[in-house]
């Protein structure tokens, strides 16, 4: 439950009342992690939630109100999700936009909007919203190494620094946008696909519950930020359990730190499971060999004591720590199934990957998007 000004007690209906329940309750324990310079830096729930509230009275302070728009151009890192939460807590929507994605393309889609309010991670991400010709009133930047600010860009951690404590309440509704993210549909219009508080609410709790996570689960925010099934399956079951996500220093670091940290949680789509399964095969024996014949042996789904005991201290335990799977319990697939060889692969070394579904919808936005979720119309799939 969680208490409001009125005095009232109710049940979290929203991402920031959840957050600040989790605040409420476990203050002191670790809410997030970043490998930094290859330390892990951490952040308790009561320094996220003060951290979200500071963020959103900076941005409330600069006319960010329940109908504005966050863009947020960045890869997974404690920043950019903060930044969405900031958001949401004065009752407005993130845009998340994946920085990896052709250029080109999402220039014109920002280009179209107009947003008032970006958060970008780095010089590369500044640069890229430039080229688009934007001119926000608040640009956030995450790395300040090599940035020159131009007016409206400033430093986060800058911003940060100069805020005063502020009791600023929730302002988000169940009924509103939480997450939007957008595309260049088939027919060359734009789409907008927007998942509201209560969805999102209501898929992670059905998650929450159908694998039992609790607070003492671990999870690697790895690749896809940008994704609906992210939303879904990582975030709001995060606010919901408790547990702890952790962020890798970069992509060319997360499959280390996927070693190093051996998360009890991974929620991956078909691509990242197929990358991690040629990872794999590119570690094993050569075909014909006898090193690789043993290993056939042990990944066989077969039944037998001998098979078990061996297979597992001399192949199965071995690739589970080499993939980063070492304490995995929880290992969730989003979206699209996986191929057959990768399928059986998986479930060879005792990694029983489960299917959740993505259910995408996409519709042409308004002029000025507006964060209400009603009104769908369904379109394609969504990438993951």
């Amino acid at each position: 439950m969680v208490r409001f000004a009125d005095g009232g007690e109710r049940v979290p209906a929203t991402l920031p009342d959840w957050l600040r329940w989790q605040a409420q309750q476990q203050g002191e324990s670790i809410a997030l992690r970043h490998k930094r310079l290859g330390i892990w830096q951490a952040r308790t729930w009561t320094q996220v939630a003060g951290e979200v509230r500071g963020l959103a009275s900076a941005l409330q302070v600069r006319g960010f109100a329940g109908d504005s728009l966050l863009v947020i151009l960045s890869r997974p890192r404690p920043e950019a999700l903060l930044a969405a939460l900031a958001a949401q807590w004065l009752g407005g929507v993130a845009a998340l936009f994946d920085p990896l994605a052709e250029a080109a393309g999402q220039r014109e889609l920002l280009r179209e909007l107009q947003p008032d309010f970006v958060f970008a991670e780095t010089l590369d991400e500044l640069e890229r919203l430039r080229g688009a010709g934007l001119a926000p009133r608040l640009t956030i930047y995450a790395e300040a190494r090599g940035v020159q600010a131009q007016q409206g860009e400033q430093d986060y951690a800058r911003l940060l620094a100069g805020l005063r404590p502020a009791q600023l309440e929730p302002q988000a509704q169940a009924g509103r946008g939480a997450f939007a993210f957008y595309r260049r549909g088939a027919s060359g219009r734009s789409e907008r696909q927007l998942i509201g508080h209560d969805e999102l609410l209501r898929q992670g709790r059905q998650l929450v519950q159908a694998e039992r996570l609790g607070a003492q689960e671990e999870a690697l925010a790895a690749r896809a930020f940008a994704a609906g099934g992210q939303a879904r399956y990582l975030l709001a079951p995060w606010l919901i359990a408790g547990f702890r996500l952790n962020f890798p220093e970069s992509l060319a670091t997360r499959d280390n730190d996927r070693r190093e940290l051996g998360p009890t949680l991974v929620a991956g789509t078909r691509e990242t499971y197929g990358r991690l399964h040629e990872l794999a095969l590119a570690r094993l024996p050569q075909p014909g060999s006898v090193s690789r014949h043993l290993v056939d042996w042990a990944l066989a789904r077969r039944p037998g004591l001998l098979r078990q005991t061996l297979g597992h201290w001399l192949v199965r335990r071995p690739l589970r720590d080499v993939l980063g799977f070492s304490r995995t319990r929880t290992p969730l697939l989003v979206g699209e199934p996986l191929p057959r060889d990768a399928e059986a692969f998986f479930a060879g070394l005792g990694v029983a990957v489960r299917a959740w579904p993505d259910p995408s919808e996409w519709h042409s936005p308004p002029v000025h998007p507006l964060p209400s979720v009603d009104g769908w119309v369904a379109g394609g799939p969504q990438p993951v």
